[in-house]
């Protein structure tokens, strides 16, 4: 029989078991965390690789790391192309407090350690770091810190800044970890939204160029095209202000045509020099002209002050280098918008060189539709000459024959007036040709009828309707240039007094052309003012007398003014 020893009933077994349990027990929770962390993370991996939308994924993936590393803030900085933060999207922080902060940051002091040297960073103290240079009134207090990089495609995007880790102490090695895994994992869904973004961007300014070329080539007036143009391009970059210009011929200016939005009052109507303009350096270089801070830009030496609250800005010029520059298409933001990226910008180019092409086709549309205009006036002119002018000879000529055969005077009198009529309606109608084979080309080449009849037409927006127009006799065959010129300018003085002075409710005017040229302007306004007669009218005068003419104006009996001007023409 064996013995019993007295060791055998030590408490040192069980001892050594409970410690080993107790391991054992710590070590099942550490790996039910880990697993638990893990999964976490894959499922705030899936959740932020399911974004397409940009600026959506950014918020996804600030939540999900404050969730993962329990954390009270988080934020993502955007890095711009100035090597600061074009974006700063906060977590964990109130609107009313972020307006009691004021501006977001734009990466400094601590923030930009992580710019300037983009590996990932661990403080237990933010104020302990020489970067650190305290935080803005009203900021919530900040002690623990992590930050990782974000890289896209080799390229650091931005940074994850975190801070203050729940219950206490700072963040650990695993933190950092888990952290800089869901940066990579961003950083593909961030590409990945950016890629969308690009093909939307895209997608968005094919349309607009698309819609733009079909209004100009389906007889659209211009400037409706231009507003279509400024609206969706305004539209699709987010841009402030939208700003048309177009080259002068033969000047080295530019012309605002269109400015809509920020102040674009301050803008509208200018003429400013290709050099010295911010968008003059597009039309210089035939290419993009971008600017962080419009009211900075070194390249604006020219014009009126008138950038105030704008900020970044781009101008894309219409047309090419090869094909020639038309104008110039200028978006602006606010100050403190965010800048044009180069994802934004590129698409603007092709848009710039789209629309110069549409315009070039509509051009070449209207001249096509003014030659077949011009083929069917000669087809009316032959028509009128070979046909109605002969028939108007040959009437008169059978009613001269048969004038012998009427024995009653009267009958003959009447007769004889209708040989008359027959005349002078075929000098009419002579004149009528002559103006529709008329092909000379600008303002000075156009007939003296035409340019009456444009004359006409502009004056009946300032005086609020059409006045009614009657030419007679061979004006554009026997009217000098002089003479039209001075006639024209006349015109345009009488009519311009009619809208100022009159408080007409009709005008007529009546242009005929014999042994002299005779214009005559009346209304049915107040009259002439007691007491002489006006400057303008004096000026008429004048106009008449050097060349050897006269002018008189009179009060008409049933109320109104009647104008003559007078001046002789050469013999035929």
């Amino acid at each position: 029989m064996g013995t019993v020893r007295e060791d055998d009933t030590s408490p040192l077994p069980q001892l050594r078991l409970d410690d080993l349990l107790d391991e054992l027990q710590t070590r099942l929770d550490a790996a039910r965390s880990a697993r638990d962390r893990v999964h976490s993370l894959l499922e705030a991996v899936l959740d932020v690789g399911r974004d397409l939308d940009l600026t959506q994924a950014l918020h996804h993936v600030v939540e999900a790391a404050v969730t993962l590393v329990d954390a009270e803030y988080g934020a993502l900085g955007v890095i711009g192309e100035d090597r600061t933060l074009s974006q700063f999207i906060p977590v964990g922080v109130s609107d009313e407090q972020r307006a009691r902060i004021g501006p977001l940051p734009s990466g400094r002091g601590l923030l930009g350690e992580l710019i300037r040297h983009p590996v990932p960073l661990r403080l237990g103290e933010i104020a302990d770091h020489p970067s650190s240079v305290g935080f803005p009134a009203d900021h919530p207090p900040m002690h623990s810190f992590l930050g990782v990089p974000i890289r896209v495609r080799d390229k650091v995007f931005g940074n994850l800044y975190l801070t203050e880790k729940r219950g206490g102490g700072g963040f650990d090695a695993e933190d950092e970890a888990v952290l800089a895994t869901l940066a990579v994992a961003a950083g593909v869904t961030i590409d990945n939204a950016r890629l969308y973004s690009q093909a939307r961007l895209r997608e968005r300014w094919l349309a607009a160029g698309a819609e733009v070329t079909s209004s100009l080539l389906s007889g659209e007036p211009e400037q409706a095209v231009l507003d279509l143009l400024v609206t969706r391009a305004s539209q699709i970059a987010g841009a402030d202000l939208a700003v048309v210009a177009f080259c002068l011929p033969q000047t080295d200016e530019l012309e605002v045509r269109i400015a809509v939005g920020l102040r674009g009052s301050d803008h509208r109507g200018l003429v400013l020099p290709v050099s010295g303009s911010f968008m003059g350096a597009a039309v210089q270089s035939a290419d993009l002209a971008v600017s962080a801070d419009v009211r900075k830009d070194p390249r604006i030496t020219a014009g009126p002050p008138r950038w105030e609250g704008l900020g970044p800005a781009l101008a894309v010029p219409i047309g090419t280098a090869e094909g020639g520059i038309r104008g110039v298409l200028m978006l602006a933001r606010a100050e403190g918008a965010p800048l044009f990226d180069a994802d934004e910008s590129a698409p603007l180019k092709g848009f710039g060189a789209q629309a110069a092409v549409a315009m070039e086709l509509a051009e070449r549309r209207r001249d096509s539709e003014q030659v077949a205009l011009l083929k069917e006036r000669d087809r009316i002119a032959r028509d009128l000459h070979d046909l109605a002018i002969q028939r108007l000879f040959a009437t008169g000529m059978t009613l001269q024959g048969a004038i012998r055969f009427i024995e009653h005077p009267e009958a003959s009198e009447r007769v004889l007036r209708a040989i008359d009529d027959l005349d002078e309606t075929a000098k009419t109608i002579r004149s009528t040709i002559f103006g529709l084979r008329a092909k000379r080309s600008g303002p000075a080449g156009k007939g003296l009828r035409a340019r009456v009849v444009e004359t006409v037409d502009r004056a009946a927006a300032v005086l609020g309707f059409t006045p009614a127009l009657r030419m007679t006799g061979l004006i554009d065959v026997t009217a000098p240039p002089e003479a039209a010129e001075e006639a024209l300018a006349v015109l345009q003085e009488a009519l311009s007094n009619a809208a100022r002075h009159s408080g007409a409710t009709s005008v007529e005017v009546e242009l005929a052309a014999g042994a002299d040229l005779v214009l005559t302007i009346t209304d049915n306004g107040i009259g002439l003012p007691e007491g002489g007669r006006r400057s303008g009218l004096a000026n008429l005068a004048e106009r008449a007398a050097a060349m050897g003419g006269g002018f008189d104006a009179r009060v008409r009996a049933g109320g109104g003014t009647e104008l003559v001007w007078r001046v002789p023409l050469p013999a035929a």
